[in-house]
């Protein structure tokens, strides 16, 4: 309720409507049964027409105003909830651009996006309900019980009989929901990561031919969730026939026990009347506020949920009074820096790495797979924060920068290339808004896209399916390339980015390359001995730590490691020639 209030308390006015509403609706729906029972007693038994025209007029006068009332309930209510679901939404999608790649994992993708869809539809269904029934209800109830009293104390005890029975019925479905629906929602977040798994999984699903095994997989879990929802909805669709089958023989036994307090004249046939409806708002304002307080069990579940995403401390402090400008451009250097995943301190990663790195150098990195390079190229933009030593680029710790400007400065082409859905261009200019034609055609042609690009129809105007999977891997490169090409940035980082290029295809991109980052520091991770051939400064990594550096030259004569990469790599294009 707290989580929920945090976001219905900006809005005053829709919530003072909300009440207003709410309380004159209670009033109209109380005043009805008074009215009928006076036109009964007054105007139908005595046959007084004129004053059956007279209460006629104030019962549709009366009904009118608990339309309006209804209205405004509705309106309020209505704007409160979409508002408070926009609000939450945009809170936690914003909160999660400050996660770390630490909090991604440890909520995992698939709980990400089932909690701010799912959970907060949840939350907007209790809050729609709250609002809607939360006011008027208790209101209704207590209204409906002093009418009854008033009317006739005599038969009030029915009501009183029947509440420990309805309290009780309320109480165990509403303890035994809270656990169905933690489990329901738990499912709900393994269908999600599995039906992710097999869209992103695809084709190699296909390649292994384990259609069956995955569709097993599914189904299982949608029978888990089929069956917990059964309960849950089964449990909860018990509270209405409890409800309805104890108003009815209250109804029966009221008329029953009243009929001899009319036969010696103590009761009126239209306070009759209005005593079973008093009865009868009494119980159905306690029923809707039983399913609101049966509803409570399953939205406390879904808040503590989207509550763990707003209250979750991040790992990467984003420093946003940090430094946003620096006297120079393109300057890297790593201090005796060592790191270690999040809990496995004792196993770092990388150790006691050093170098240095001045505008228009291109420094390489190059080991074996699970030697740290795409680990260390990650600290830069700082995706991960150093566990010992420091990461300076143009001379200023990044922990000191303010993490979008430290990230302006860098060009960040991934290992994965990832296009969003959209245009060519609109990809190109992902990392300057306002990037002319001129810069997009030679960010493109440096990057060896301009001939494919051009090729299409719609040119920069073509669009691109999700993820880009209307492109090869090779082009995809090159557009993510490009984009980084059309910022110009101080540093450019490419973790692997060309391995999908053939031989030709990445030496024209890498002698276009020195064109456009004179500058600028370029940082390349590779796994091809060819990419990195020319850089100023070759780093060879095993197992985190620094083995070798130096040109190719140097390091062909001076370090093992690298000779045999290099030969074996060589040796393969020479026969591939």
């Amino acid at each position: 309720m707290v989580y929920i209030w945090r976001y219905i308390k900006k809005y005053p006015k829709l919530l003072t409507m909300d009440v207003i509403g709410g309380f004159f609706f209670v009033l109209v729906n109380l005043g009805l049964p008074t009215v009928f029972a006076l036109m009964i007693d007054r105007a139908i038994i005595p046959g007084d027409v004129d004053a059956l025209y007279f209460w006629s007029v104030i019962m549709l006068v009366v009904i009118i105003a608990g339309l309006l009332g209804r209205l405004v309930l509705s309106y309020a209510s209505s704007k409160l909830t979409t508002r408070m679901i926009r609000d939450m939404r945009n809170d936690l999608y914003k909160k999660t651009q400050l996660f770390s790649h630490q909090e991604y994992e440890k909520i995992g993708v698939s709980s990400l996006v089932t909690r701010i869809t799912n959970d907060a539809f949840v939350l907007m269904q209790f809050a729609e309900m709250m609002l809607r029934m939360g006011v008027n209800t208790p209101l209704m109830f207590i209204g409906s019980v002093v009418m009854i009293i008033i009317t006739s104390p005599s038969l009030a005890w029915f009501m009183i009989a029947a509440l420990p029975l309805l309290t009780m019925a309320i109480y165990v479905i509403a303890k035994k929901s809270k656990p169905l629906s933690e489990k329901q929602q738990e499912s709900l977040d393994k269908l999600n990561q599995y039906a992710r798994e097999n869209l992103t999984g695809l084709r190699v699903i296909r390649a292994f031919a384990r259609e069956s095994y995955q569709e097993e997989k599914f189904t299982q879990e949608t029978n888990t969730y089929m069956e917990t929802s059964s309960k849950l909805f089964k449990l909860m669709g018990t509270a209405m026939p409890i409800f309805t089958h104890i108003l009815i023989w209250m109804s029966v036994l009221i008329i029953w026990f009243s009929l001899g307090e009319i036969e010696v004249g103590s009761l009126a046939v239209g306070n009759l009347v209005a005593f079973i409806e008093y009865v009868f708002h009494a119980l159905y304002s306690f029923m809707m506020f039983a399913n609101l307080f049966m509803m409570y069990p399953r939205m406390a579940v879904s808040a503590k949920r989207l509550q763990e995403i707003d209250e979750m401390p991040i790992s990467i402090d984003p420093n946003l009074d940090g430094i946003t400008q620096s006297q120079t451009r393109g300057y890297l250097e790593f201090k005796n820096v060592t790191f270690a995943y999040p809990g496995e301190t004792e196993n770092p990663v990388l150790h006691n790495i050093s170098f240095k790195s001045k505008p228009g150098e291109i420094i390489a990195f190059i080991g074996s797979t699970g030697s740290g390079k795409s680990t260390l190229v990650q600290l830069i933009p700082r995706f991960f924060d150093v566990t010992l030593g420091s990461i300076l680029v143009d001379g200023v710790d990044v922990r000191d920068y303010n993490i979008k400007a430290l990230r302006k400065k860098i060009g960040f082409i991934p290992q994965k290339a990832l296009l969003f859905t959209g245009t060519i261009g609109e990809n190109l200019r992902y990392g300057k808004y306002h990037a002319t034609e001129k810069e997009i055609e030679r960010a493109t042609d440096v990057a060896q896209a301009k001939d494919f690009v051009h090729k299409t129809q719609e040119k920069y105007h073509a669009f691109l399916a999700e993820g880009g999977s209307n492109l090869s891997g090779g082009q995809k490169q090159r557009l993510s390339i490009a984009r980084a090409l059309v910022r110009t940035p101080d540093i450019y980082v490419f973790d692997d980015s060309f391995s999908a290029l053939d031989y030709r295809t990445d030496a024209e991109l890498r002698r276009r390359l020195k064109e456009v980052t004179q500058e600028s520091t370029t940082v390349i991770v590779a796994q091809r001995v060819s990419s990195i051939m020319n850089a100023d400064q070759i780093i060879v990594l095993n197992e985190g730590e620094i083995v070798g550096r130096g040109t190719h030259d140097e390091l062909m004569k001076s370090n093992d490691i690298y000779r045999d990469i290099a030969e074996s790599q060589l040796k393969n294009v020479s026969l591939e020639g």
